[in-house]
């Protein structure tokens, strides 16, 4: 994912799959576009990869708490000569 937003939600009472989904309708809503990919941080979930729905959750150290970076990871195109 080349582009995405940051959403910070340090929300006590909601789990980490409804942050990423309120995230994700947000992004929807202001981009028009469904996302597909969302950073966290490894504390954040207990399996380096999970999914919420349709988005892949993936576990990032670069990452700080209560923060999501979210959008849409593009497919990679391989070019055969």
């Amino acid at each position: 994912m080349d582009i995405g937003m940051l959403w910070f939600d340090n929300d006590p009472k909601s789990d980490v799959m409804s942050k990423v989904m309120k995230a994700a309708a947000y992004y929807s809503n202001k981009y028009g576009e469904e996302p597909n990919l969302c950073f966290v941080h490894p504390s954040m979930i207990p399996e380096v990869k999970t999914n919420a729905g349709k988005i892949a959750v993936r576990s990032n150290s670069t990452m700080l708490p209560h923060h999501f970076w979210i959008g849409v990871q593009q497919p990679k195109i391989t070019q055969k000569i």
